[in-house]
C-alpha cells in the first residue's frame, strides 16, 4: 500500500478525468493521498473531492507566488475550514524566489502568519520551497515551527539542510525529481533521512518520474518513487512501501482502521 502525500487532483488538469485518475491509483496500490489547495480556486475543490473518497484528505493552505493576493478574509476563512474533519495540515506554505509575482518581503509576511495559524489550530504545516532554503529555514526556526512540525514538500535541495529540518520535528518528502538522471541532490539528501521521516509524494500533475517525465503526473506514479528510493538506500519496494505508509498515517494522524 502506498500514500501519496502531495497530488494536486483539484488541478485544471485532471478536470476531464478526474476519477478514472483516481481510480488508476488506488488499482496501483495507491490508496490513500493528500490533495493540496493553496488558493480561492484549488482550497474548495480539494475538500470536495477529500469528502467523496475516505481515504483522500486535504491540506490548505496559501501559495507563495501568490501570497501578494491573499486578504485577511482570505486568512480568516482558511482558518474557519481547519476545523473540517478531512483536512489534515496547513499548507503548502513557504517562499518561492523563482517567480516574481510577490515580493519577497510579502511572501515572508504571509508564511509567518500562517505558521503562526498552525501553532492555533494545532495542525503541521507543508513547506514549498523554491531557491529559498536558507530563508524558510531561518523562518521556520524564529517563528518556532518545531511546535506542529511538518513536511519539506518535494524535497530537491542539498544534503546539508536535511539535519536542520529533521531537529525541527520535520518530514522530509520526496517526489519524481528523484528519478531524473540528473538529480544527485535529493539522490544524495534520501540517504540521510531515518525511516520514521521519509515520505513519498507526486506532486501531480507536475514533475512526473522517469519514464514520464515531460507527460502529466499521476499518483499512481509514486510507487516510480518508491522504487527509486528502494533502490538507492538499498532496501526492498515494499520496505519503503510500508514505511512511508506508516510515516504519512502518524504525521497526518490517521487511523486506517476507520477506513476499512
Amino acid at each position: 500500500m502506498l500514500f501519496d502525500t502531495h497530488v494536486h487532483l483539484n488541478a485544471r488538469q485532471f478536470m476531464e478525468d478526474r476519477e478514472e485518475v483516481i481510480q488508476s491509483a488506488f488499482d496501483a496500490g495507491v490508496k490513500y493521498m493528500v490533495v493540496v489547495g493553496f488558493d480561492h480556486e484549488t482550497i474548495p475543490l480539494a475538500i470536495e473531492i477529500a469528502e467523496q473518497y475516505d481515504s483522500i484528505y486535504a491540506a490548505i493552505g496559501w501559495h507563495p507566488v501568490d501570497a501578494i493576493d491573499m486578504t485577511d478574509e482570505d486568512f480568516k476563512w482558511i482558518e474557519e475550514l481547519c476545523s473540517h474533519p478531512k483536512v489534515v495540515a496547513l499548507g503548502e506554505m513557504g517562499l518561492d524566489y523563482h517567480w516574481d509575482k510577490s515580493p519577497k518581503d510579502v511572501q515572508k509576511d504571509v508564511f509567518r502568519k500562517q505558521i503562526n495559524l498552525a501553532k492555533k489550530v494545532n495542525m503541521p504545516i507543508i513547506i514549498h520551497n523554491r531557491e529559498a532554503t536558507e530563508d524558510i529555514i531561518k523562518i521556520l526556526k524564529e517563528e518556532n515551527a518545531k511546535e506542529v512540525g511538518g513536511i519539506m514538500h518535494c524535497y530537491n535541495d542539498s544534503v546539508k539542510y536535511v539535519q536542520d529540518c529533521l531537529d525541527m520535528n520535520f518530514y522530509m518528502s520526496f517526489g519524481g525529481t528523484i528519478t531524473f538522471k540528473n538529480a544527485p541532490l535529493p539522490q544524495e539528501a534520501v540517504l540521510e533521512v531515518p525511516d520514521n521521516r521519509l515520505l513519498i509524494e507526486t506532486d501531480a500533475p507536475f514533475l512526473a518520474p522517469h519514464p514520464n517525465r515531460g507527460k502529466r503526473n499521476e499518483p499512481a506514479y509514486v510507487k516510480l518513487v518508491a522504487e527509486k528510493i528502494a533502490d538507492l538506500r538499498g532496501v526492498s519496494y515494499e520496505e519503503i512501501s510500508s514505511m512511508t505508509t506508516q510515516n504519512a498515517f502518524d504525521f497526518f494522524g490517521i487511523d486506517p482502521s476507520k477506513n476499512k
